[in-house]
Protein backbone atom coordinates (compact mmCIF):
# COMPACT_ATOMS: atom_id res chain seq x y z
CA UNK A 1 0.00 0.00 0.00
CA UNK A 2 2.85 2.43 0.72
CA UNK A 3 4.28 2.43 -2.86
CA UNK A 4 0.80 3.07 -4.20
CA UNK A 5 0.33 5.96 -1.82
CA UNK A 6 3.74 7.38 -2.82
CA UNK A 7 2.90 7.12 -6.53
CA UNK A 8 -0.42 8.82 -5.86
CA UNK A 9 1.34 11.62 -3.96
CA UNK A 10 3.77 12.10 -6.84
CA UNK A 11 0.89 12.31 -9.30
CA UNK A 12 -0.82 14.86 -7.05
CA UNK A 13 2.36 16.95 -6.76
CA UNK A 14 2.88 16.87 -10.55
CA UNK A 15 -0.71 17.96 -11.03
CA UNK A 16 -0.22 20.84 -8.56
CA UNK A 17 2.92 22.06 -10.34
CA UNK A 18 1.22 21.75 -13.74
CA UNK A 19 -1.76 23.76 -12.52
CA UNK A 20 0.50 26.57 -11.31
CA UNK A 21 0.64 27.86 -14.91
CA UNK A 22 -2.40 30.17 -14.66
CA UNK A 23 -0.77 31.76 -11.58
CA UNK A 24 2.92 31.72 -12.52
CA UNK A 25 3.14 35.50 -12.98
CA UNK A 26 1.61 36.10 -9.54
CA UNK A 27 3.93 33.48 -8.00
CA UNK A 28 6.95 35.16 -9.63
CA UNK A 29 5.74 38.55 -8.38
CA UNK A 30 5.38 37.13 -4.86
CA UNK A 31 8.92 35.71 -5.03
CA UNK A 32 10.29 39.01 -6.37
CA UNK A 33 8.63 41.04 -3.62
CA UNK A 34 9.79 38.54 -0.98
CA UNK A 35 13.37 38.68 -2.25
CA UNK A 36 13.32 42.49 -2.28
CA UNK A 37 12.01 42.41 1.27
CA UNK A 38 14.86 40.06 2.23
CA UNK A 39 17.46 42.44 0.81
CA UNK A 40 15.84 45.33 2.67
CA UNK A 41 16.08 43.23 5.82
CA UNK A 42 19.86 42.99 5.26
CA UNK A 43 19.95 46.76 4.75
CA UNK A 44 17.99 47.29 7.96
CA UNK A 45 20.44 45.09 9.90
CA UNK A 46 23.37 47.07 8.43
CA UNK A 47 21.82 50.41 9.43
CA UNK A 48 21.11 49.23 12.99
CA UNK A 49 24.64 47.82 13.34
CA UNK A 50 26.16 51.11 12.20
CA UNK A 51 23.93 53.06 14.60
CA UNK A 52 25.12 50.90 17.53
CA UNK A 53 28.74 51.26 16.40
CA UNK A 54 28.36 55.01 16.01
CA UNK A 55 26.69 55.56 19.38
CA UNK A 56 28.72 53.27 21.68
CA UNK A 57 32.11 52.95 19.98
CA UNK A 58 32.67 55.92 17.66
CA UNK A 59 30.68 58.42 19.82
CA UNK A 60 29.31 60.15 16.70
CA UNK A 61 27.22 63.32 17.10
CA UNK A 62 23.47 63.12 16.65
CA UNK A 63 23.42 64.98 13.31
CA UNK A 64 25.63 62.30 11.72
CA UNK A 65 23.35 59.52 12.99
CA UNK A 66 20.11 61.15 11.80
CA UNK A 67 20.39 59.82 8.20
CA UNK A 68 20.83 56.30 9.58
CA UNK A 69 17.66 56.60 11.69
CA UNK A 70 15.71 58.02 8.74
CA UNK A 71 17.03 55.22 6.53
CA UNK A 72 15.96 52.62 9.10
CA UNK A 73 12.46 54.09 9.32
CA UNK A 74 12.20 54.15 5.52
CA UNK A 75 13.29 50.53 5.26
CA UNK A 76 10.66 49.48 7.84
CA UNK A 77 7.91 51.24 5.83
CA UNK A 78 9.12 49.74 2.54
CA UNK A 79 9.24 46.25 4.05
CA UNK A 80 5.66 46.65 5.27
CA UNK A 81 4.52 47.71 1.79
CA UNK A 82 6.37 44.79 0.18
CA UNK A 83 4.89 42.35 2.71
CA UNK A 84 1.39 43.61 1.84
CA UNK A 85 2.17 43.31 -1.88
CA UNK A 86 3.46 39.78 -1.39
CA UNK A 87 0.30 38.75 0.48
CA UNK A 88 -1.87 40.25 -2.28
CA UNK A 89 0.15 38.54 -5.04
CA UNK A 90 -0.01 35.22 -3.20
CA UNK A 91 -3.75 35.50 -2.77
CA UNK A 92 -4.18 36.22 -6.49
CA UNK A 93 -2.01 33.19 -7.34
CA UNK A 94 -4.18 30.90 -5.22
CA UNK A 95 -7.39 32.50 -6.49
CA UNK A 96 -6.44 31.92 -10.14
CA UNK A 97 -5.69 28.25 -9.52
CA UNK A 98 -8.86 27.74 -7.49
CA UNK A 99 -10.93 29.41 -10.21
CA UNK A 100 -9.41 27.25 -12.97
CA UNK A 101 -9.75 24.08 -10.89
CA UNK A 102 -13.40 24.73 -10.08
CA UNK A 103 -14.08 25.51 -13.73
CA UNK A 104 -12.44 22.22 -14.76
CA UNK A 105 -14.41 20.25 -12.15
CA UNK A 106 -17.74 21.85 -13.08
CA UNK A 107 -17.05 21.34 -16.80
CA UNK A 108 -16.11 17.71 -16.13
CA UNK A 109 -19.34 17.11 -14.19
CA UNK A 110 -21.43 19.06 -16.72
CA UNK A 111 -19.97 17.15 -19.70
CA UNK A 112 -20.92 13.82 -18.14
CA UNK A 113 -24.41 14.97 -17.23
CA UNK A 114 -27.03 13.22 -15.09
CA UNK A 115 -25.79 9.76 -16.03
CA UNK A 116 -22.61 10.54 -14.09
CA UNK A 117 -24.05 12.56 -11.19
CA UNK A 118 -26.66 9.89 -10.45
CA UNK A 119 -23.78 7.55 -9.55
CA UNK A 120 -22.12 10.10 -7.24
CA UNK A 121 -22.98 11.37 -3.78
CA UNK A 122 -23.90 15.04 -4.02
CA UNK A 123 -22.27 15.86 -0.68
CA UNK A 124 -18.99 14.30 -1.81
CA UNK A 125 -18.94 16.34 -5.04
CA UNK A 126 -19.86 19.50 -3.12
CA UNK A 127 -17.02 18.85 -0.65
CA UNK A 128 -14.56 18.48 -3.55
CA UNK A 129 -15.76 21.67 -5.24
CA UNK A 130 -15.67 23.72 -2.03
CA UNK A 131 -13.44 22.56 0.84
CA UNK A 132 -10.89 20.60 -1.17
CA UNK A 133 -10.42 23.26 -3.83
CA UNK A 134 -10.06 25.84 -1.05
CA UNK A 135 -7.26 23.70 0.45
CA UNK A 136 -5.14 24.50 -2.64
CA UNK A 137 -4.98 28.21 -1.75
CA UNK A 138 -2.06 28.19 0.71
CA UNK A 139 0.08 25.93 -1.50
CA UNK A 140 0.17 28.53 -4.29
CA UNK A 141 -0.12 31.61 -2.09
CA UNK A 142 2.58 30.72 0.44
CA UNK A 143 4.37 27.39 0.01
CA UNK A 144 5.38 27.64 -3.65
CA UNK A 145 6.84 31.20 -3.40
CA UNK A 146 8.46 30.33 -0.05
CA UNK A 147 10.14 27.31 -1.64
CA UNK A 148 12.17 29.69 -3.84
CA UNK A 149 12.73 32.25 -1.08
CA UNK A 150 14.03 29.54 1.30
CA UNK A 151 17.01 29.18 -1.04
CA UNK A 152 17.44 32.72 -2.37
CA UNK A 153 17.35 34.73 0.88
CA UNK A 154 19.79 32.55 2.91
CA UNK A 155 22.21 32.58 -0.04
CA UNK A 156 21.96 36.38 -0.21
CA UNK A 157 22.57 36.69 3.55
CA UNK A 158 25.59 34.38 3.31
CA UNK A 159 26.95 36.64 0.58
CA UNK A 160 26.99 39.50 3.11
CA UNK A 161 28.17 37.45 6.14
CA UNK A 162 31.06 35.52 4.56
CA UNK A 163 33.19 38.63 3.74
CA UNK A 164 33.04 39.60 7.43
CA UNK A 165 33.59 36.16 9.01
CA UNK A 166 33.99 32.86 7.21
CA UNK A 167 33.53 31.00 10.51
CA UNK A 168 30.12 32.56 11.19
CA UNK A 169 29.12 31.95 7.57
CA UNK A 170 30.22 28.32 7.83
CA UNK A 171 28.17 27.79 11.00
CA UNK A 172 25.11 29.17 9.26
CA UNK A 173 25.70 27.11 6.11
CA UNK A 174 26.24 23.84 8.00
CA UNK A 175 23.27 24.22 10.34
CA UNK A 176 20.81 25.37 7.65
CA UNK A 177 20.26 21.93 5.98
CA UNK A 178 19.15 20.45 9.31
CA UNK A 179 15.90 22.43 9.16
CA UNK A 180 14.60 21.15 5.78
CA UNK A 181 15.94 17.68 6.59
CA UNK A 182 13.91 17.35 9.78
CA UNK A 183 11.01 19.18 8.15
CA UNK A 184 10.86 16.41 5.52
CA UNK A 185 11.29 13.65 8.11
CA UNK A 186 8.48 15.01 10.28
CA UNK A 187 6.24 15.71 7.30
CA UNK A 188 6.73 12.40 5.48
CA UNK A 189 3.41 11.08 6.73
CA UNK A 190 1.59 14.41 6.58
CA UNK A 191 0.32 13.89 3.02
CA UNK A 192 -1.40 10.60 3.83
CA UNK A 193 -2.82 12.03 7.07
CA UNK A 194 -4.20 15.04 5.18
CA UNK A 195 -5.64 12.80 2.46
CA UNK A 196 -7.41 10.67 5.06
CA UNK A 197 -8.67 13.87 6.65
CA UNK A 198 -10.21 15.04 3.35
CA UNK A 199 -11.70 11.60 2.75
CA UNK A 200 -13.30 11.74 6.20
CA UNK A 201 -14.64 15.22 5.42
CA UNK A 202 -16.01 14.00 2.08
CA UNK A 203 -17.79 11.08 3.76
CA UNK A 204 -19.21 13.35 6.45
CA UNK A 205 -20.41 15.94 3.90
CA UNK A 206 -21.99 13.32 1.64
CA UNK A 207 -23.74 11.50 4.47
CA UNK A 208 -24.92 14.68 6.18
CA UNK A 209 -26.46 16.01 2.94
CA UNK A 210 -28.15 12.65 2.30
CA UNK A 211 -29.61 12.73 5.80
CA UNK A 212 -30.90 16.29 5.36
CA UNK A 213 -32.51 15.47 2.02
CA UNK A 214 -34.16 12.35 3.42
CA UNK A 215 -35.04 13.72 6.86
CA UNK A 216 -38.80 13.52 6.30
CA UNK A 217 -38.52 9.87 5.24
CA UNK A 218 -36.28 9.04 8.21
CA UNK A 219 -38.78 10.59 10.63
CA UNK A 220 -41.62 8.74 8.90
CA UNK A 221 -39.92 5.38 9.43
CA UNK A 222 -38.55 6.32 12.87
CA UNK A 223 -34.90 6.01 11.75
CA UNK A 224 -33.72 9.50 12.71
CA UNK A 225 -32.07 8.36 15.97
CA UNK A 226 -30.06 5.66 14.17
CA UNK A 227 -28.87 8.22 11.60
CA UNK A 228 -27.93 10.62 14.38
CA UNK A 229 -25.59 7.93 15.72
CA UNK A 230 -24.01 7.47 12.27
CA UNK A 231 -23.53 11.22 11.80
CA UNK A 232 -21.89 11.35 15.24
CA UNK A 233 -19.57 8.49 14.21
CA UNK A 234 -18.53 10.25 10.99
CA UNK A 235 -18.05 13.52 12.90
CA UNK A 236 -15.85 11.83 15.51
CA UNK A 237 -13.79 10.24 12.73
CA UNK A 238 -13.29 13.63 11.08
CA UNK A 239 -12.36 15.20 14.45
CA UNK A 240 -9.71 12.52 15.07
CA UNK A 241 -8.23 12.99 11.59
CA UNK A 242 -8.15 16.78 12.06
CA UNK A 243 -6.35 16.42 15.39
CA UNK A 244 -3.75 14.16 13.72
CA UNK A 245 -3.10 16.86 11.11
CA UNK A 246 -2.75 19.53 13.82
CA UNK A 247 -0.43 17.28 15.84
CA UNK A 248 1.92 16.92 12.88
CA UNK A 249 1.80 20.67 12.21
CA UNK A 250 2.67 21.56 15.82
CA UNK A 251 5.39 18.93 15.95
CA UNK A 252 7.06 20.21 12.79
CA UNK A 253 6.94 23.80 14.08
CA UNK A 254 8.57 22.78 17.38
CA UNK A 255 11.35 20.87 15.60
CA UNK A 256 12.09 23.79 13.27
CA UNK A 257 12.17 26.30 16.11
CA UNK A 258 14.57 24.07 18.06
CA UNK A 259 17.12 23.72 15.26
CA UNK A 260 16.95 27.37 14.22
CA UNK A 261 17.48 28.39 17.87
CA UNK A 262 20.46 26.05 18.07
CA UNK A 263 21.96 27.63 14.93
CA UNK A 264 21.52 31.16 16.28
CA UNK A 265 23.03 30.11 19.62
CA UNK A 266 26.12 28.66 17.91
CA UNK A 267 26.70 31.92 16.01
CA UNK A 268 26.19 33.97 19.20
CA UNK A 269 28.63 31.75 21.15
CA UNK A 270 31.25 32.06 18.42
CA UNK A 271 30.95 35.87 18.37
CA UNK A 272 31.09 36.09 22.17
CA UNK A 273 34.14 33.84 22.39
CA UNK A 274 35.79 35.81 19.59
CA UNK A 275 35.27 39.18 21.34
CA UNK A 276 36.55 37.71 24.62
CA UNK A 277 39.72 36.58 22.87
CA UNK A 278 39.22 32.83 23.30
CA UNK A 279 38.85 32.33 19.52
CA UNK A 280 41.05 34.05 16.99
CA UNK A 281 40.03 32.47 13.68
CA UNK A 282 37.33 33.20 11.13
CA UNK A 283 37.96 36.91 10.56
CA UNK A 284 40.55 36.83 7.71
CA UNK A 285 43.17 38.31 10.07
CA UNK A 286 41.19 41.54 10.50
CA UNK A 287 39.62 42.53 13.83
CA UNK A 288 35.85 42.02 13.86
CA UNK A 289 34.20 45.34 14.79
CA UNK A 290 31.12 45.69 16.93
CA UNK A 291 29.17 46.75 13.84
CA UNK A 292 30.30 43.62 11.97
CA UNK A 293 29.51 41.24 14.82
CA UNK A 294 26.18 42.88 15.59
CA UNK A 295 25.31 42.80 11.87
CA UNK A 296 25.97 39.04 11.75
CA UNK A 297 24.01 38.43 14.95
CA UNK A 298 21.03 40.42 13.63
CA UNK A 299 21.05 38.45 10.37
CA UNK A 300 21.33 35.02 12.03
CA UNK A 301 17.59 34.76 12.93
CA UNK A 302 16.67 36.17 9.51
CA UNK A 303 18.93 33.59 7.84
CA UNK A 304 16.75 30.80 9.30
CA UNK A 305 13.46 32.73 8.95
CA UNK A 306 12.70 31.69 5.32
CA UNK A 307 13.42 28.05 6.23
CA UNK A 308 11.18 28.28 9.29
CA UNK A 309 8.43 29.90 7.22
CA UNK A 310 8.77 27.09 4.67
CA UNK A 311 8.32 24.63 7.52
CA UNK A 312 5.29 26.57 8.74
CA UNK A 313 3.75 26.32 5.25
CA UNK A 314 4.81 22.69 4.79
CA UNK A 315 1.44 21.57 6.11
CA UNK A 316 -0.10 23.59 3.23
CA UNK A 317 1.80 21.29 0.86
CA UNK A 318 0.50 18.23 2.69
CA UNK A 319 -3.06 19.59 2.68
CA UNK A 320 -2.85 20.47 -1.03
CA UNK A 321 -1.55 17.01 -1.94
CA UNK A 322 -4.32 15.40 0.09
CA UNK A 323 -6.96 17.63 -1.50
CA UNK A 324 -5.62 17.23 -5.03
CA UNK A 325 -5.81 13.46 -4.62
CA UNK A 326 -9.57 13.78 -4.10
CA UNK A 327 -9.87 16.30 -6.95
CA UNK A 328 -8.00 13.97 -9.31
CA UNK A 329 -10.41 11.16 -8.43
CA UNK A 330 -13.20 13.25 -9.94
CA UNK A 331 -11.23 14.63 -12.90
CA UNK A 332 -9.80 11.23 -13.84
CA UNK A 333 -13.11 9.38 -13.52
CA UNK A 334 -13.70 8.21 -17.09
CA UNK A 335 -16.01 5.32 -16.27
CA UNK A 336 -18.74 7.08 -18.26
CA UNK A 337 -17.57 8.68 -21.50
CA UNK A 338 -19.77 11.44 -22.89
CA UNK A 339 -20.16 12.56 -26.49
CA UNK A 340 -17.45 15.00 -27.60
CA UNK A 341 -17.94 15.50 -31.34
CA UNK A 342 -17.60 18.72 -33.35
CA UNK A 343 -20.01 18.25 -36.29
CA UNK A 344 -23.06 20.53 -36.42
CA UNK A 345 -26.42 19.14 -37.49
CA UNK A 346 -27.72 20.85 -40.67
CA UNK A 347 -30.67 23.22 -40.01
CA UNK A 348 -33.85 21.17 -39.78
CA UNK A 349 -37.26 21.08 -38.13
CA UNK A 350 -37.50 17.29 -38.41
CA UNK A 351 -35.32 14.89 -36.44
CA UNK A 352 -35.19 11.17 -37.09
CA UNK A 353 -33.36 8.78 -34.76
CA UNK A 354 -31.95 5.36 -35.52
CA UNK A 355 -30.56 2.96 -32.90
CA UNK A 356 -28.28 0.46 -34.68
CA UNK A 357 -27.12 -2.58 -32.69
CA UNK A 358 -26.53 -0.44 -29.60
CA UNK A 359 -24.70 -2.03 -26.68
CA UNK A 360 -23.91 -0.34 -23.40
CA UNK A 361 -22.38 -1.46 -20.09
CA UNK A 362 -21.45 0.22 -16.81
CA UNK A 363 -18.41 -0.49 -14.64
CA UNK A 364 -15.92 -0.90 -17.51
CA UNK A 365 -18.12 -3.41 -19.31
CA UNK A 366 -18.84 -5.60 -16.28
CA UNK A 367 -22.50 -4.54 -15.99
CA UNK A 368 -24.19 -4.81 -19.42
CA UNK A 369 -27.43 -2.86 -19.72
CA UNK A 370 -28.20 -2.78 -23.46
CA UNK A 371 -27.53 -5.76 -25.72
CA UNK A 372 -27.90 -4.97 -29.40
CA UNK A 373 -30.87 -2.56 -29.45
CA UNK A 374 -32.22 -1.76 -32.94
CA UNK A 375 -35.20 0.49 -33.67
CA UNK A 376 -36.16 3.53 -35.71
CA UNK A 377 -37.75 6.73 -34.49
CA UNK A 378 -38.99 8.40 -37.65
CA UNK A 379 -39.23 12.18 -37.88
CA UNK A 380 -42.59 13.29 -36.49
CA UNK A 381 -43.38 9.89 -34.95
CA UNK A 382 -44.37 9.21 -31.35
CA UNK A 383 -42.67 6.10 -29.91
CA UNK A 384 -43.19 4.78 -26.37
CA UNK A 385 -40.54 2.71 -24.53
CA UNK A 386 -41.85 0.25 -21.95
CA UNK A 387 -40.16 -2.34 -19.79
CA UNK A 388 -39.59 -3.46 -16.23
CA UNK A 389 -37.17 -1.70 -13.88
CA UNK A 390 -33.58 -2.09 -15.09
CA UNK A 391 -34.56 -2.95 -18.66
CA UNK A 392 -32.48 -0.02 -20.00
CA UNK A 393 -35.10 2.59 -20.89
CA UNK A 394 -33.47 5.56 -19.13
CA UNK A 395 -30.07 4.48 -20.49
CA UNK A 396 -31.47 4.80 -24.02
CA UNK A 397 -32.47 8.39 -23.26
CA UNK A 398 -29.06 9.19 -21.73
CA UNK A 399 -27.39 7.82 -24.87
CA UNK A 400 -29.62 9.94 -27.08
CA UNK A 401 -28.84 13.07 -25.06
CA UNK A 402 -25.10 12.38 -25.43
CA UNK A 403 -24.41 12.01 -21.71
CA UNK A 404 -22.89 8.59 -22.41
CA UNK A 405 -21.81 6.88 -25.64
CA UNK A 406 -22.51 3.30 -26.73
CA UNK A 407 -20.04 0.58 -25.87
CA UNK A 408 -20.73 -0.79 -29.36
CA UNK A 409 -23.06 0.12 -32.20
CA UNK A 410 -24.21 3.64 -33.04
CA UNK A 411 -27.07 6.12 -32.82
CA UNK A 412 -27.72 8.15 -35.95
CA UNK A 413 -29.51 11.49 -36.17
CA UNK A 414 -30.82 12.13 -39.69
CA UNK A 415 -28.12 9.72 -40.85
CA UNK A 416 -25.26 11.37 -38.87
CA UNK A 417 -23.54 9.39 -36.09
CA UNK A 418 -24.54 11.08 -32.82
CA UNK A 419 -21.07 10.69 -31.29
CA UNK A 420 -19.64 13.00 -34.00
CA UNK A 421 -22.12 15.83 -33.24
CA UNK A 422 -21.12 18.75 -31.00
CA UNK A 423 -23.02 18.03 -27.74
CA UNK A 424 -24.06 21.61 -27.00
CA UNK A 425 -25.31 22.12 -30.56
CA UNK A 426 -27.15 18.79 -30.60
CA UNK A 427 -28.93 19.41 -27.28
CA UNK A 428 -30.50 22.55 -28.73
CA UNK A 429 -32.55 20.20 -30.92
CA UNK A 430 -34.12 18.33 -28.01
CA UNK A 431 -36.26 19.06 -24.98
CA UNK A 432 -36.50 16.75 -21.98
CA UNK A 433 -39.21 16.47 -19.32
CA UNK A 434 -38.61 13.97 -16.53
CA UNK A 435 -40.44 12.52 -13.56
CA UNK A 436 -39.15 15.14 -11.15
CA UNK A 437 -39.32 18.71 -12.47
CA UNK A 438 -35.91 20.40 -12.25
CA UNK A 439 -36.42 23.94 -10.91
CA UNK A 440 -33.79 26.23 -9.41
CA UNK A 441 -33.84 29.01 -6.86
CA UNK A 442 -35.19 32.08 -8.68
CA UNK A 443 -38.45 33.29 -10.15
CA UNK A 444 -40.88 31.27 -12.26
CA UNK A 445 -39.96 33.51 -15.21
CA UNK A 446 -36.23 32.78 -14.79
CA UNK A 447 -36.87 29.04 -14.60
CA UNK A 448 -38.88 29.09 -17.82
CA UNK A 449 -36.23 31.22 -19.57
CA UNK A 450 -33.70 28.42 -19.07
CA UNK A 451 -35.32 26.86 -22.15
CA UNK A 452 -34.27 29.82 -24.33
CA UNK A 453 -32.63 32.70 -22.42
CA UNK A 454 -32.89 35.09 -25.39
CA UNK A 455 -36.69 34.77 -25.66
CA UNK A 456 -38.76 37.96 -25.51
CA UNK A 457 -41.58 38.53 -23.02
CA UNK A 458 -44.36 37.70 -25.53
CA UNK A 459 -42.76 34.32 -26.36
CA UNK A 460 -42.36 33.49 -22.67
CA UNK A 461 -45.99 34.31 -21.88
CA UNK A 462 -47.15 32.26 -24.86
CA UNK A 463 -45.16 29.25 -23.58
CA UNK A 464 -46.50 29.76 -20.03
CA UNK A 465 -50.06 29.92 -21.39
CA UNK A 466 -49.63 26.76 -23.47
CA UNK A 467 -48.28 24.86 -20.44
CA UNK A 468 -51.17 26.10 -18.23
CA UNK A 469 -48.74 28.00 -16.00
CA UNK A 470 -50.67 31.27 -16.21
CA UNK A 471 -53.71 29.50 -14.73
CA UNK A 472 -52.04 29.30 -11.30
CA UNK A 473 -49.66 32.26 -11.70
CA UNK A 474 -52.57 34.71 -11.64
CA UNK A 475 -53.18 33.66 -8.02
CA UNK A 476 -49.56 34.13 -6.93
CA UNK A 477 -48.30 37.39 -5.34
CA UNK A 478 -46.02 38.42 -8.22
CA UNK A 479 -47.30 36.27 -11.08
CA UNK A 480 -44.46 34.95 -13.23
CA UNK A 481 -42.00 36.89 -11.08
CA UNK A 482 -42.94 34.94 -7.95
CA UNK A 483 -39.78 33.43 -6.42
CA UNK A 484 -39.52 29.67 -5.95
CA UNK A 485 -36.98 27.66 -4.00
CA UNK A 486 -34.62 24.88 -4.98
CA UNK A 487 -36.46 21.92 -6.58
CA UNK A 488 -39.58 24.06 -6.94
CA UNK A 489 -40.08 24.71 -3.22
CA UNK A 490 -43.23 26.82 -2.86
CA UNK A 491 -45.05 25.15 -5.76
CA UNK A 492 -47.03 21.93 -5.85
CA UNK A 493 -45.67 18.98 -7.83
CA UNK A 494 -48.17 19.60 -10.63
CA UNK A 495 -47.38 23.32 -10.79
CA UNK A 496 -43.65 22.64 -10.90
CA UNK A 497 -44.15 20.11 -13.73
CA UNK A 498 -46.11 22.70 -15.70
CA UNK A 499 -43.24 25.19 -15.29
CA UNK A 500 -40.87 22.53 -16.68
CA UNK A 501 -43.33 21.97 -19.50
CA UNK A 502 -43.40 25.71 -20.28
CA UNK A 503 -39.61 25.60 -20.56
CA UNK A 504 -39.97 22.89 -23.24
CA UNK A 505 -42.61 24.97 -25.08
CA UNK A 506 -40.25 27.96 -25.07
CA UNK A 507 -37.31 25.90 -26.36
CA UNK A 508 -39.41 24.73 -29.33
CA UNK A 509 -37.07 21.81 -30.07
CA UNK A 510 -37.95 19.30 -32.83
CA UNK A 511 -37.22 16.25 -30.60
CA UNK A 512 -39.13 15.74 -27.35
CA UNK A 513 -37.98 13.22 -24.71
CA UNK A 514 -40.45 12.34 -21.96
CA UNK A 515 -39.54 10.26 -18.92
CA UNK A 516 -42.73 9.58 -16.94
CA UNK A 517 -43.84 13.24 -17.06
CA UNK A 518 -47.12 12.53 -15.22
CA UNK A 519 -45.69 10.30 -12.46
CA UNK A 520 -46.83 11.35 -9.00
CA UNK A 521 -49.46 13.84 -10.21
CA UNK A 522 -53.04 13.94 -9.02
CA UNK A 523 -55.80 13.34 -11.55
CA UNK A 524 -56.46 17.04 -12.21
CA UNK A 525 -52.82 18.00 -12.77
CA UNK A 526 -52.21 14.84 -14.79
CA UNK A 527 -54.98 15.77 -17.19
CA UNK A 528 -53.68 19.34 -17.52
CA UNK A 529 -50.15 18.09 -18.23
CA UNK A 530 -51.37 15.47 -20.74
CA UNK A 531 -53.42 18.08 -22.62
CA UNK A 532 -50.40 20.41 -22.76
CA UNK A 533 -48.17 17.52 -23.88
CA UNK A 534 -50.57 16.76 -26.73
CA UNK A 535 -50.17 20.36 -27.92
CA UNK A 536 -46.39 20.26 -27.48
CA UNK A 537 -46.00 16.91 -29.28
CA UNK A 538 -47.84 18.04 -32.39
CA UNK A 539 -45.43 18.04 -35.36
CA UNK A 540 -42.45 16.84 -33.28
CA UNK A 541 -40.56 13.59 -32.90
CA UNK A 542 -41.41 12.16 -29.46
CA UNK A 543 -39.77 9.38 -27.45
CA UNK A 544 -41.64 8.54 -24.24
CA UNK A 545 -40.87 6.33 -21.27
CA UNK A 546 -44.14 5.52 -19.52
CA UNK A 547 -46.14 2.84 -17.77
CA UNK A 548 -49.48 4.66 -17.98
CA UNK A 549 -51.92 2.94 -20.32
CA UNK A 550 -53.43 6.28 -21.32
CA UNK A 551 -50.04 7.49 -22.56
CA UNK A 552 -49.36 4.22 -24.39
CA UNK A 553 -52.57 4.54 -26.38
CA UNK A 554 -51.39 7.92 -27.66
CA UNK A 555 -48.15 6.45 -29.11
CA UNK A 556 -47.81 5.61 -32.81
CA UNK A 557 -45.49 2.75 -31.96
CA UNK A 558 -44.49 0.85 -28.82
CA UNK A 559 -41.07 -0.72 -28.19
CA UNK A 560 -40.84 -3.30 -25.38
CA UNK A 561 -37.48 -3.77 -23.61
CA UNK A 562 -36.58 -6.76 -21.51
CA UNK A 563 -33.10 -7.28 -19.95
CA UNK A 564 -31.50 -4.86 -22.38
CA UNK A 565 -33.04 -6.33 -25.53
CA UNK A 566 -36.06 -5.41 -27.64
CA UNK A 567 -38.50 -8.28 -27.41
CA UNK A 568 -41.56 -6.73 -29.04
CA UNK A 569 -42.54 -3.85 -31.32
CA UNK A 570 -45.93 -2.76 -32.55
CA UNK A 571 -49.07 -0.79 -31.82
CA UNK A 572 -50.97 -0.94 -28.55
CA UNK A 573 -53.86 -3.24 -29.56
CA UNK A 574 -51.68 -5.74 -31.42
CA UNK A 575 -49.19 -6.06 -28.57
CA UNK A 576 -51.93 -6.43 -25.98
CA UNK A 577 -53.65 -9.13 -28.06
CA UNK A 578 -50.40 -11.08 -28.62
CA UNK A 579 -50.21 -12.14 -24.97
CA UNK A 580 -46.43 -11.62 -24.87
CA UNK A 581 -44.12 -9.45 -22.79
CA UNK A 582 -46.21 -6.30 -23.27
CA UNK A 583 -49.36 -8.09 -22.14
CA UNK A 584 -47.61 -9.32 -19.00
CA UNK A 585 -46.35 -5.81 -18.18
CA UNK A 586 -49.74 -4.24 -18.89
CA UNK A 587 -51.62 -6.63 -16.63
CA UNK A 588 -49.02 -6.61 -13.84
CA UNK A 589 -49.79 -4.36 -10.87
CA UNK A 590 -53.24 -3.26 -12.01
CA UNK A 591 -51.96 -2.15 -15.38
CA UNK A 592 -48.94 -0.18 -14.28
CA UNK A 593 -45.34 -0.96 -15.27
CA UNK A 594 -42.32 -0.04 -13.20
CA UNK A 595 -39.98 2.59 -14.53
CA UNK A 596 -36.15 2.67 -14.39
Amino acid sequence: MEPLRTASDKNSLRWLIKNARPAHLWVLLSVGLGMTGGLLLVAQAGLLANIIQGVFIDRLPRNLLTPLFIGSAGVVVMRAVLAWGREAAGFQAGARVREETRRALIQHIFDRGPAYTELQRTGGLASTLLEQVEALQDFFAFYLPQLALAVMIPVAILAFVLPLSWAAGLLLALSAPLIPLFMILVGMGAESISQRNFQALSRLSAHFLDVLQGLATLKLFDRSRAERTRVAKFSADYRRQTMRVLRVAFLSSAVLEFFSSMGIALVAVYLGMHYLGYLSFGDYGRPLTLAGGFFILLLAPDFYLPLRELGTHYHARAAAIGASGEILKVLSDTALRSSAGTVRLPPTNAVGVSYRSVHFAYDAGRQPVLKGVDFELAAGAHVALVGASGAGKTTLLNLLMGFVVPTAGSIRINGIVLETLAPEHWRRHLAWIGQNPVLFHGTIRENILLGRPAAVAAELESAARAARVLEFCHHLPAGLDTPVGEKGFGLSRGQAQRVALARAFLKDAPLLLLDEPTAGLDAENEQLVLTALDDLSRGRTVLTITHRLENLRRADHIVVLESGRIVEKGIYKELLASGGAFYRLATQGAGEMADD
